[in-house]
């Protein structure tokens, strides 16, 4: 896939567990483990907009577009 997830990479800087994302968005554990191991086919703005308030980061910060292919 394209987009690549770096919740594990966001919440290490601000030194958050799932478990503890998890509670203050108001998302199950096992919902944030799947958007975290990039198995998750969608976002729910509303979800993208929680993670980032609770976070304090961008989206940009979250996801992150790496392309199929290499550039020549």
């Amino acid at each position: 896939m394209a987009i690549q997830v770096n919740l594990d990479r966001v919440l290490l800087d601000r030194k958050m567990s799932l478990t503890e994302l998890a509670e203050r968005v108001g998302i199950t554990l096992a919902n944030l483990s799947i958007l975290k191991t990039g198995k998750a086919r969608a976002v729910r703005f509303s979800t993208l907009d929680a993670l980032c308030r609770e976070l304090e980061c961008q989206p940009a910060d979250i996801l992150e577009w790496v392309g199929d292919e290499p550039c020549d």
